[in-house]
């Protein structure tokens, strides 16, 4: 469906008298250097087909915005730029990273977005974009400007969020309780890898718009995606930084594991050594043999449960003093 269609001219939002799926009248009333920003939200394959049929999109192009699992990439279809972006959010509840999708066709005066997934909407790029007047008289450029800044803003709350769940884990792993941190370890590593397959692709096409090595992106914008490109820089940094130590707390938690099953062989040993030495005493003075020390004493019985308690009280000392218990 069509969230929202505008006209723009001169960084100012024109007022049209028209519905906003009414995307005809508004190109006609389009001047020179004046453009149509048109947002849609999951469309099926006829809804998109209308739109493409207005600003003649690419049909490869319009196939790939509608499937929705693209990676990153930056591609040019005659006159028209189409670049595909990640999405990302945190879900807190969940402790889960999930992703959504951004598809621009960009045209001379024309921007055509189609979003797929909860997150990641342009409402507010939209408001934000509307209210920095200069920025706006950039055009087409503005809008892909304003939605890779708010798509990297995405990214660096998400990475924020998954170094606070890898200190945690590091946390628990150097506590003093036994903890079960492998699996949380590989959930995360697991998470860090999908945002990885965000950041890292988008890279290249930002570094492109920066260097203004894009036909139909203004060069004089690239300061403005210099800025974006370094806090993409700066999220995927984090992320190496992150998956380097779930690497090393996930070597540390089995290094630990390794440690307390050694511990607790030794407290089962020691606990065994008190059991078998008694266990000994008793099988000697239970053999059926007459002549043996002690044996016809009126004290014997007695001497017997003493060296029992004797011999493993002195076990218990030496354990105890050893570490082993």
């Amino acid at each position: 469906m069509i969230v929202d269609s505008a006209l723009y001219r001169r960084g100012t939002r024109v007022p049209v008298e028209c519905d906003v799926a009414d995307l005809a009248t508004m190109r006609e009333r389009c001047e020179p250097g004046d453009f149509v920003w048109v947002g849609l939200h999951e469309p099926d394959l006829g809804e998109l087909a209308k739109v493409a049929n207005a600003f003649q999109l690419h049909p490869l192009a319009v196939e790939d915005a509608v499937n929705a699992h693209q990676r990153p990439k930056l591609e040019r279809y005659d006159d028209t730029i189409f670049l595909t972006v990640k999405t990302l959010w945190y879900v807190d509840a969940e402790d889960a990273v999930e992703t959504g999708e951004i598809n621009l066709f960009i045209g001379a005066d024309f921007v055509v977005s189609v979003r797929h997934g909860e997150g990641g909407g342009l409402k507010r790029a939209r408001v934000d974009l509307e209210a920095r007047e200069a920025v706006l008289a950039h055009g087409p450029t503005a809008v892909v400007y304003a939605v890779c800044d708010q798509v990297v803003d995405a990214y660096e709350e998400v990475v924020d969020e998954l170094v606070a769940d890898v200190d945690e884990v590091e946390m628990s792993v150097f506590s003093e309780e036994r903890t079960n941190d492998s699996a949380r370890i590989y959930v995360l590593k697991r998470e860090l890898a999908e945002v990885r397959r965000a950041v890292m692709p988008l890279r290249e096409p930002v570094g492109r718009f920066a260097n203004g090595m894009v036909r139909g992106i203004d060069p004089e914008a690239g300061a403005y995606f210099r800025d974006v490109g370094d806090h993409l820089a700066r999220a995927a940094a984090t992320i190496d930084e992150l998956d380097g130590l779930l690497s090393t707390a996930f070597d540390a938690h089995m290094a630990r594991i390794s440690v307390q099953q050694n511990e607790d062989m030794r407290k089962i040993s020691a606990g065994a050594a008190l059991i078998v030495v008694p266990t000994l005493i008793a099988g000697i003075y239970g053999m059926n043999f007459d002549v043996m020390p002690e044996l016809h004493w009126d004290f014997g019985y007695a001497w017997a449960l003493l060296l029992m308690f004797g011999a493993s009280a002195g076990l218990l000392w030496f354990f105890k003093r050893s570490g082993w218990l």
